[in-house]
């Protein structure tokens, strides 16, 4: 496994269309099992600093539950207002069981409006 990968959680733990807060390297993450896709993201909507956590998954979309605001969970672009800013989308990879991510890189198709990469 590449070394910027880390293990954080095991790959049976979520149900599909759930998802598990958690912090990582001092930042706010959010774990998300969209169907059979795993997806790592900030955990807090850039609208108002609000935590996904408390939203729903639909499709491939997280919407926060505050203002409404969908996110492509594969790009972190906001899908409808009142967001304009996109969450930042991070590798991830299931390898032996258990669900990896690479909290330093954005995933392929992530949107490079996003925190630069480390």
């Amino acid at each position: 496994m590449d070394g910027t990968f880390v293990p954080i959680a095991d790959a049976d733990e979520l149900s599909p269309d759930t998802m598990k807060a958690f912090e990582l390297e001092g930042k706010r993450l959010l774990l998300v099992r969209a169907g059979d896709d795993f997806f790592v993201v900030d955990e807090m909507c850039t609208h108002e600093d609000y935590s996904l956590a408390l939203g729903c998954i639909k499709g491939k979309r997280i919407k926060c539950s505050l203002h409404g605001s969908y996110f492509d969970l594969e790009s972190g672009e906001p899908d409808e207002e009142p967001a304009e800013e996109p969450i930042c989308s991070y590798r991830v990879r299931v390898a032996e069981g258990r669900i990896w991510v690479d909290p330093t890189r954005l995933r392929e198709g992530a949107s490079r409006r996003c925190a630069p990469e480390s």
